[in-house]
């Protein structure tokens, strides 16, 4: 990921630079954990702390690190026990917007 200009982060250089490269181009990357399983973790945080605005983004890249359709439905199905409804049915509306913005026409 890199913040342009166009990013909300593009007016803020050095927190887009700490984004880019602590967070990306380090914590992303430590061995530990697979990218999949980073990706459904933190797909996990934000819908319970209800980060709509982040979201999407990880929605697209847990699928492009393998996180499948079918298991994000699952896993924000589980996480509305704990996290509530409301938080439940805006990820589920904003992964078939990804989803339908990942397809093509």
């Amino acid at each position: 990921m890199t913040c342009t200009d166009t990013h909300p982060l593009g007016s803020a250089p050095k927190l887009a630079q700490l984004t880019d490269e602590v967070l990306f181009g380090d914590i992303w990357e430590r061995p530990g954990l697979g990218k999949r399983e980073r990706s459904l973790i933190t797909v996990a945080a934000l819908v319970t702390l209800y980060r709509t605005e982040q979201l999407p983004f990880h929605l697209s890249r847990a699928l492009e690190n393998g996180v499948s359709h079918a298991e994000l439905i699952e896993l924000i199905t589980h996480l509305a026990f704990y996290s509530g409804w409301p938080t439940a049915h805006t990820a589920l509306a904003l992964l078939n917007q990804t989803i339908g913005a990942t397809r093509p026409a």
